[in-house]
């Protein structure tokens, strides 16, 4: 059954709104998938994130909402975003801005994993709060499966209001 906030996600994405959204970027919902099979039939909400200065495409958010061996090293949260965009916290913003959506789920901690090498990343969690759980080495067959690399830093986000 769906939350209020994902029939909302829902209606934004047709009408083309933004969901949510502070002073310097929004997020307009894309893709909603109840069932996805590549990632172990995990729900999928995807965000387009915008700058809101240019009104332009900033990066995208993914929320992957299951829990599986693959979603352990993909993580529930995903994100980038575009080189022109870089510098102002655009991850961390993007991420505040969902809260209220993952609360609506019940969801009270998500994992996000991160390359070792990928600073921004590591600064994105820390600032979110969140706690280094471990540093894993991915398995080949989920590596080649989502294309990621050989080895994720996992992130524990505990969420709160």
């Amino acid at each position: 059954m769906k939350t209020h906030l994902e029939r909302k996600f829902i209606r934004c994405g047709r009408a083309g709104l933004p969901m949510f959204f502070n002073e310097e970027f929004a997020l307009l919902p894309y893709s909603y998938d109840k069932n996805v099979a590549c990632i172990d039939h995990a729900k999928s909400m995807i965000f387009t994130i915008i700058d809101r200065a240019t009104k332009k495409e900033a990066g995208e958010l993914a929320l992957r909402i299951g829990e599986s061996a693959g979603m352990f090293y993909l993580g529930h949260i995903g994100y980038h975003i575009d080189p022109p965009y870089r510098g102002k916290n655009g991850a961390y913003q993007a991420c505040r801005l969902a809260l209220p959506l993952l609360l609506d789920m019940n969801l009270r901690t998500l994992v996000i994993t991160t390359d070792d090498d990928n600073i921004p990343s590591i600064r994105t969690c820390e600032k979110l709060g969140c706690k280094l759980e471990c540093t894993v080495d991915v398995p080949r067959h989920i590596q080649r499966k989502y294309e990621i690399s050989a080895r994720k830093r996992r992130y524990i986000w505990f969420l709160s209001e």
